[in-house]
């Protein structure tokens, strides 16, 4: 119970922090207008808001099992579709895709030498995850980033130019971050 004490005492005092960041909260029951979607793995480690210093309002987040997109699938739509939807919907002109160090579920995969159900991709033809866990890190965003340039709502949107798609790779050891460069075919320092 300590350790939920803490968050509940967090919780209790919110409204003073906010007031003592100048955060005005009135406004946030006004409109939603985020600047960004941020599809991250839900490890909790990995704090989007804290990562891009986020202040309510600014992030539209979807955390899920190892950050992934699952495919698209008319007939039976996923929570996280509905999500990407929604925040399409209201208009982000970016999403980022976030990966990080450490991740259990790309570990999972690697040491089973085989792809994960739901990680890799749904794909019949999907290539395990061997070699180093590093690569293998950059890989997964990246295939996380390539099912969600086939979702319906964003096609469009990429098409027009009005949705920019961004894969992120963070290193929790170090605090770095580093960004998907395709004309470089590398992951780069933010």
């Amino acid at each position: 119970m300590a350790d939920m004490q803490y968050l509940i005492d967090q919780a209790r005092v919110f409204r003073a922090r906010a007031a003592a960041h100048s955060l005005h909260l009135d406004g946030l029951a006004q409109q939603h207008r985020p600047r960004a979607m941020f599809i991250s793995c839900s490890d909790a480690r990995l704090v989007p808001a804290l990562l891009t210093a986020a202040r309510p309002g600014d992030l539209f987040e979807l955390r899920t099992y190892g950050g992934v997109v699952p495919p698209y699938d008319t007939k039976t739509p996923t929570s996280e579709s509905r999500t990407i939807g929604y925040a399409v919907d209201v208009a982000v002109s970016d999403i980022v895709v976030c990966s990080h160090s450490h991740c259990a579920v790309v570990t999972a995969a690697m040491s089973d030498n085989r792809t994960v159900s739901g990680v890799t991709g749904c794909d019949a033809d999907a290539a395990p995850l061997t070699g180093d866990v590093t690569a293998a890190g950059h890989w997964h965003v990246l295939t996380q980033l390539d099912a969600l340039a086939n979702y319906p709502c964003v096609v469009p949107r990429l098409a027009d130019r009005s949705l920019r798609l961004h894969a992120w790779f963070h290193e929790l050891d170090t605090g770095a971050t580093l960004h998907y460069h395709p004309r470089a075919s590398a992951f780069l320092p933010l």
